[in-house]
């Protein structure tokens, strides 16, 4: 078993995470989407504030995602797993 938290599903196909499996998971999903939601309503999509805000977002989480991720991020080619 490893000590890593799993937070997220693996992709069946591709490379990435899935949904969240476990409520913290669901709570980093939700911080990103409520903190990119408020960033384009306060800025507006062709602020570079707002961009400025948007790319660490979207880094954090796929950051969060592929430490979180159940087996880690790697290729999948569907159910040989």
């Amino acid at each position: 078993m490893s000590d890593r938290p799993e937070w997220f599903a693996p992709k069946r196909y591709g490379l990435g995470a899935g949904w969240p499996i476990a409520w913290q998971g669901w709570a980093v999903l939700a911080a990103f989407m409520l903190l990119v939601g408020i960033a384009l309503l306060i800025f507006g999509p062709d602020d570079p504030a707002a961009l400025a805000i948007v790319i660490p977002a979207v880094i954090g989480l796929a950051i969060v995602t592929a430490l979180t991720t159940r087996g880690g991020w790697r290729w999948r080619w569907g159910n040989e797993d």
